[in-house]
């Protein structure tokens, strides 16, 4: 091993011994720790978004074949906020949203879950980016975000999460 200089101490040591930039001030990396850092450094650029994509066609291929839409209340999974309080949590409605988009009913997508809808595209547009200059190296522009838009589209989503619930129209329309 090489002798560097320590740049968080500023004093003589070994070379570090992992490729990733790891820096620790108190205790080296575990074993796992240290074997996740190998093996991410040896990978090739083009796994990390061919295994995001492998999940993502995972849940798309889960929601395509068990139709939640013809679910009922105690098919498997359920969410127990529903369950347990019969009202619609954050996520309710998510997975029939995800099945009529895949099937290009729009309106029908909204009304399951209009924020799941709205973000979808930027998701997929960020998740696009980043997989073509990760695997690719192309310099696709990359979609910025402020800390005020995400506090804005959280607050956006608890305001939505409450409205849901309500037992009166309008709201009723969103009621899943």
């Amino acid at each position: 091993m090489t002798q560097t200089v320590d740049p968080v101490h500023e004093q003589p040591g070994p070379a570090h011994p992992y490729p990733y930039p790891y820096r620790y001030e108190y205790a080296p990396p575990s074993r796992f720790a240290a074997f996740v850092l190998r093996q991410y450094a040896r990978a090739p650029r083009w796994a990390a978004p061919l295994a995001a994509l492998t999940c993502m066609a995972g849940g798309t291929a889960y929601v395509l074949i068990s139709n939640p839409v013809d679910a009922g209340a105690e098919a498997m999974p359920t969410c127990l906020v529903k369950l347990t309080t019969g009202f619609d949590c954050p996520g309710c409605g998510g997975t029939r949203a995800a099945w009529y988009l895949l099937h290009g009913d729009l309106p029908a997508a909204a009304r399951h879950h209009l924020m799941f809808v709205f973000a979808v595209p930027f998701l997929a547009y960020a998740f696009a980016a980043w997989a073509a200059r990760q695997a690719f190296g192309w310099k696709v522009p990359q979609l910025r975000v402020s800390p005020v838009a995400v506090g804005v589209f959280l607050a956006a989503w608890g305001v939505f999460s409450v409205l849901r619930n309500l037992p009166w129209a309008p709201f009723t329309w969103f009621f899943v």
